[in-house]
């Protein structure tokens, strides 16, 4: 083959044979490996190379599958995320979680005492709380808050294995939660309330709370955009501020008041460790529930603090050898009949359904209060039958109807329990005697003017004869007032009620703040109407104030917190006048005698001068004492809440027993005053001035006359004139 140009190329052989002498000729050269290239797997035959195969191709299948779904679940969550954090406002607007106000109720000396609804102490930050209260949630909820991006893997992993291992369901019992994921649960993913998908603010946090895998998924992409928008500080101050730490106490603020009396910025290891524990289970866990249980607690989470090195040796060791208590107030818990009670006298949205924070300064004297409560408990741990079921109230008032201590049962320390001071209508018994007498007085008698004690029918148009009996079943013939509301006799008593006029007795009655509808029945004058203990108080608080009538209070100025002005003030207090003043005197003059001599002796206390009336009705199903010093007025009430007889308790014996206890503690260390009374002398010279030559001073003539309305004061009868003796008597043998 010639070359382009006319050149002839050269000849070359093809090498087909080694050139080595010793070479076969049957040989040939082994391939060159190309480098980098790793040697093939000598190829199976057979079975075995089927299963490998289908198993390399399950395993690419697999793999493919999986790392698409993982890139839609990324996708997914990553589009959730964005949205979600779309959505989150400036942190400071979610700080308050409450969907209503609180009601934060104050003293006499301007101190709390009682919360109602949900309070919320005020904006803390996480950089300004007491570091050792940031370490103990920490420590306590997340150890690795600072280090993960919302969600822990490991935390919701051991989580697991643990409700695994305990029998339960994999996402039931612990959660894993992060801070985080936690802050996700109390702002329920961004959702609203709404009340026409929720019953209520209670339905709608339980909805909020509940855990499941769906929940769980759910919380993932907010958790992520809480930790993109805010920082850890941020998230963290959320949570401390929207928490609820049980006794109505939503955040780490209000819950270091309500339990410490002190700011949560002040917290030492001990109480900020007791407030952390709160949050495995508020209630449970609530040292005014069980101060035990929280301080068992409370070391549990001083040990993980110590673990984690947030406590040195001897912080740990101290910390826990002076565990928290309750301050003082919280340790009282006193009020929380007076705090019920006073959430019922006011609107309802400024009370219970308020969406505004709403502070009450009241008239409760915690001194007052505690001295009630410590006398229900004596008296009825010392005198009354361990399996006895017997109920008891008390209340105690000044003179203008504001009510400084209220016991509603024998449990004290109670919330949104029935009050029998308030709530319990019963018949009043021999209480209801001074009315009777009030209006003679008002119409001219006096307490040494005389009524026959002596055997009495009744007839009344329609109905059957009625004959009246006195408690010992015996008649005392001619008696003075005096003697007879004393004694507490009936028959006397109904006679004067009669000739005075039924219907002026209730006028006196009601006027003085007795329950209205009285019957008008003969028996009025023995206390067959019903009323309950505060307004019986306050009766009595007309009587001890000179005759004018009350209207119980325990409200003075209601505000809204931050503002100064009243939106309203006291709506109780002293009212019109019932009877005059000289009248009032006299019958605490004639009060006081039921105490010195009479049925009402165990009220008595050395060196004060105490006045008031026992009651006891039909069957001793009520038993009742109420008295006063210059100072207060004090009433109690004994009996069963089904109204079965009491056994053997009558209102001269555990009622009154009950009162000297309370009123021996409120007037301990205060100064004896004299009460507002008259004194023989100032009536008997009246009653010598008008009396004629055939009678003697007191003594007043017998006649027949018609029941008589009250007249003016200048055209009253004197005191010559006599209290008739009746036709008319009453059903019943009741005394004290």
């Amino acid at each position: 083959m010639t070359q382009k140009g006319g050149r002839r190329g050269s000849l070359v052989a093809d090498k087909r044979y080694a050139t080595s002498k010793n070479a076969s000729p049957s040989k040939t050269p082994k391939p060159r490996k190309p480098r980098g290239q790793k040697p093939r797997p000598p190829r199976r035959g057979g079975f075995s190379g089927a299963i490998a195969g289908m198993v390399r191709f399950i395993w690419r299948l697999l793999w493919g599958a999986f790392w698409r779904f993982s890139m839609v679940i990324a996708l997914v969550v990553g589009a959730a995320t964005l949205y979600f954090y779309s959505t989150l406002p400036d942190y400071t607007k979610l700080l308050d979680g409450r969907t209503r106000g609180s009601v934060t109720m104050l003293d006499d000396q301007n101190k709390v005492f009682a919360w109602r609804g949900e309070t919320y102490g005020g904006l803390i930050d996480a950089k300004n709380v007491s570091p050792h209260l940031r370490n103990a949630v920490i420590a306590t909820e997340d150890r690795r808050f600072y280090h993960h991006i919302g969600i822990s893997p490991r935390g919701i992993a051991s989580a697991i294995a643990i409700n695994l291992k305990d029998g339960r369901g994999p996402f039931q019992g612990n959660g894993g939660s992060t801070i985080t994921q936690q802050v996700a649960k109390l702002l329920c993913l961004g959702v609203k309330f709404d009340p026409k998908q929720w019953k209520n603010e209670s339905a709608y946090e339980d909805d909020c709370r509940s855990g499941g895998l769906k929940r769980k998924i759910k919380e993932v992409p907010y958790a992520f955009a809480l930790d993109l928008k805010y920082t850890k500080d941020q998230v963290l101050s959320i949570y401390l501020n929207r928490a609820y730490l049980g006794a109505g106490a939503r955040g780490f603020e209000a819950a270091s008041e309500r339990y410490f009396g002190i700011s949560a910025a002040n917290d030492n290891p001990q109480q900020a460790a007791m407030l952390a524990g709160l949050l495995k289970a508020p209630s449970y866990y609530a040292p005014t529930n069980s101060l035990e249980r929280a301080q068992a607690r409370a070391e549990t989470v001083l040990m993980l603090m110590h673990q984690q090195h947030y406590l040195t040796d001897r912080q740990y060791l101290d910390a826990k050898a002076n565990p928290a208590t309750l301050s003082e107030a919280a340790q009282r818990r006193a009020g929380g009949y007076f705090a019920d009670w006073l959430m019922d006298t006011i609107p309802d949205f400024l009370s219970r359904g308020t969406t505004e924070d709403v502070v009450i300064h009241t008239t409760l004297d915690q001194r007052i209060q505690s001295a009630a409560e410590e006398a229900m408990q004596s008296v009825f741990s010392d005198k009354v039958a361990k399996d006895s079921t017997a109920e008891a109230a008390i209340v105690v008032m000044s003179p203008d109807g504001a009510v400084r201590g209220m016991v509603g049962g024998r449990a004290t320390k109670v919330t949104g329990a029935f009050n029998h001071a308030t709530m319990a209508q019963r018949q009043t018994g021999s209480t209801f005697k001074p009315f009777v007498y009030a209006t003679a007085l008002d119409l001219g008698y006096t307490p040494d003017s005389m009524v026959d004690d002596a055997p009495l029918t009744v007839k009344m148009p329609g109905s059957p004869d009625w004959t009246p009996r006195n408690y010992e079943r015996n008649f005392s013939g001619p008696i003075t007032l005096t003697t007879a509301l004393e004694h507490s006799v009936n028959v006397a008593t109904v006679r004067v009620s009669e000739a005075v006029g039924r219907e002026n007795v209730i006028k006196v009655a009601e006027g003085l703040g007795f329950a209205q509808n009285l019957p008008n029945l003969p028996s009025v004058a023995l206390g067959v109407g019903e009323s309950d203990l505060l307004d019986m108080t306050g009766a009595y608080a007309g009587i001890l104030n000179g005759g004018s009538s009350v209207t119980p209070y325990g409200l003075n100025t209601l505000t809204l917190k931050g503002d100064s002005n009243p939106l309203f003030s006291k709506p109780g207090g002293i009212g019109e006048r019932v009877i005059s003043e000289k009248s009032a005197r006299e019958l605490i003059y004639m009060m006081r005698q039921v105490v010195l001599h009479g049925t009402g002796g165990r009220a008595n206390i050395k060196g004060y001068e105490i006045a008031g009336k026992t009651g006891t009705t039909q069957s001793s199903r009520d038993a009742w004492f109420i008295g006063f010093t210059a100072d207060y007025v004090v009433g109690v009430w004994m009996g069963n809440d089904d109204n079965t007889p009491l056994k053997g308790v009558t209102g001269g014996g555990l009622p009154a027993e009950i009162f000297h206890e309370t009123m021996a503690r409120v007037e301990d260390g205060q100064p004896a005053k004299p009460l507002p009374m008259a004194q023989p002398s100032d009536w008997q010279a009246e009653t010598q001035q008008y009396s004629g030559d055939s009678q003697s001073a007191g003594q007043l003539p017998e006649q027949s006359a018609q029941p008589q309305q009250p007249q003016p004061q200048a055209q009253r009868r004197n005191p010559s004139d006599s209290i008739l003796k009746s036709l008319l008597g009453v059903f019943g043998g009741n005394r004290n």
